[in-house]
């Protein structure tokens, strides 16, 4: 049965081998699937062949939460290769998010300013990463330049998040008054789950425990029928929740 068993993993990286050669994927695939058959065709069934199959959209996002399990770091590892290779304006784009998704926000700011110097000095989608890196840099006033261009230039561009993050950036500079405006602007425009919760994180920050219970109550209340999924999509969200309340 031992040999049988490693016979069916050889068989299984091979198929997978077969798959690399013809789909024109990295030839190191082949290296990790023959050094170790059964890790090596599992990483490569989460990695590339589930992703790029015709499965539903529900598979193909189980496949990208275990490609993130798996390696973490791929999505930044394989941008950083891109833009070495080829140093084009929109693998600097994907760059600056793959920084900022891999929690290095600092380095996000960073690029994502440089990909505004030039041709897509209006690029409104890279003026809102812009705001999210320096949001999460603790960079307040810098986001709301982001921000505030974004306004100026398209009202009707993600509004509700353009909302939140601006909210965010207005607390951060010391405008609470402004901030708590914002927030409840956002909340009579959309009342989200989003809204909610980032009006939540700014009353307990604030203080606020009759805005802060008010909405925590409503919150739990959402949150006891969510699915796991849904938790798991959330989950950067309800992690600074957590921080908050604590």
């Amino acid at each position: 049965m031992t040999i049988f068993g490693i016979g069916i993993h050889i068989l299984i990286a091979v198929f997978f081998a077969i798959h690399v050669v013809r789909n024109g994927q990295q030839l190191y695939w082949l290296l990790i699937l023959f050094m170790f058959p059964l890790l090596g065709s599992v990483v490569y069934f989460f990695a590339i062949y589930l992703p790029n199959s015709r499965l539903p959209q529900g598979a193909r996002k189980v496949a990208s939460v275990a490609v993130q399990v798996l390696d973490p770091n791929r999505e930044l590892r394989e941008a950083k290769a891109a833009f070495e290779y080829t140093p084009t304006a929109q693998n600097q784009m994907r760059l600056a998010s793959a920084q900022l998704e891999a929690g290095n926000p600092q380095e996000a700011a960073a690029t994502y300013e440089a990909c505004l110097q030039g041709a897509f000095s209006s690029d409104l989608e890279i003026r809102l990463g812009a705001a999210r890196a320096y949001l999460e840099c603790a960079r307040g006033t810098e986001a709301l330049t982001h921000l505030e261009f974004i306004r100026r230039t398209d009202m009707h561009f993600r509004p509700e998040m353009v909302s939140l993050l601006t909210a965010r950036a207005l607390a951060q500079s010391g405008r609470q008054v402004e901030a708590k405006a914002e927030f409840d602007d956002a909340l009579t425009r959309y009342n989200s789950f989003e809204c909610r919760a980032e009006c939540a994180i700014w009353a307990l920050q604030q203080g606020d425990k009759v805005l802060s219970e008010r909405l925590l109550l409503d919150i739990d209340s959402a949150m006891a029928r969510w699915s796991s999924h849904t938790r798991a999509m959330y989950a950067p969200l309800l992690a600074r929740l957590e921080a908050a309340r604590k």
